[in-house]
């Protein structure tokens, strides 16, 4: 597969994060809506968390395995490094971002836009690795594999816009600049994972962006909790928390399909 083909791939798969955002511009939902797609951000995010220490927990092992046979005590020790500090420094980075805005702890959760700003970045750091295994994958030849990886994390991309600007439904209608912002914060590092992929694969560099991934959803996922707590329509965001984690499982079978 080509260079351009392989980045022209990778940007299909990050772009699907659009699809999701213009449920932002709708006008006054109803309080049971705005909570449904709140807990329905959870709930995605919740399975990303799983899903990206998965990812980047395999590596790892791998290198811990690899101990008993073939020695390389440095590169495990890195690997285990880069999979605990890079979820501290993303877990640790947004809360320290947020002090700095100037607002105090808890800040977020009751500013739509600098929360939605917020899940964007994690997401964006979550698809930088999926756009390491496009690059990578296209550069090895294996087509058939690229191909349904982005099918697989164009899926899940669709369900990420959801996600983004859930904080901003019915609390503030955001203009369509504001929207092209989040998906070029949240979809385009697909595009920039795959570039790198192709030119360059490296195991470790994968497990640095999936572990600071990893923190970062996790803060925001604090973040939503916190305003799904307060809300009186408990049996709502129980509901949507289920139906994210099952979007996320359902979208993720795609990838696990093809052996991804």
């Amino acid at each position: 597969m080509s260079f351009a083909r392989t980045v022209l791939l990778g940007f299909v798969a990050g772009a699907t994060i659009v699809l999701g955002l213009p449920v932002a511009r709708w006008r006054r939902p109803s309080e049971r809506l705005r909570t449904l797609l709140t807990a329905l951000a959870t709930g995605i995010l919740l399975f990303l968390v799983v899903d990206v220490f998965s990812a980047a927990d395999g590596p790892v092992q791998g290198a811990v395995r690899a101990l008993r046979h073939h020695g390389g005590v440095g590169r495990a020790a890195l690997d285990v490094l880069l999979l605990i500090g890079g979820a501290t420094v993303g877990l640790l980075g947004l809360a320290m971002l947020q002090r700095r805005s100037g607002r105090g702890e808890g800040a977020d959760a009751r500013d739509p836009r600098r929360l939605s700003l917020l899940i964007a970045t994690g997401i964006g750091l979550h698809n930088m690795g999926e756009g390491l295994a496009i690059g990578a994958s296209a550069r090895q030849g294996l087509l058939g594999l690229s191909t349904v990886l982005v099918i697989g994390f164009a899926l899940h991309n669709a369900t990420e816009g959801f996600g983004i600007v859930s904080p901003l439904a019915g609390a503030v209608r955001p203009s369509w600049g504001y929207l092209g912002a989040v998906a070029l914060i949240g979809g385009g590092p697909t595009t920039l994972g795959t570039v790198l992929g192709w030119s360059w694969s490296s195991p470790t560099v994968a497990i640095a962006f999936l572990s600071l991934a990893g923190g970062s959803i996790i803060f925001v996922v604090a973040q939503l909790l916190g305003v799904t707590a307060r809300s009186s329509h408990q049996t709502t965001v129980m509901a949507g928390i289920a139906a994210g984690l099952a979007a996320g499982f359902l979208t993720d079978l795609v990838v696990s399909f093809a052996g991804g």
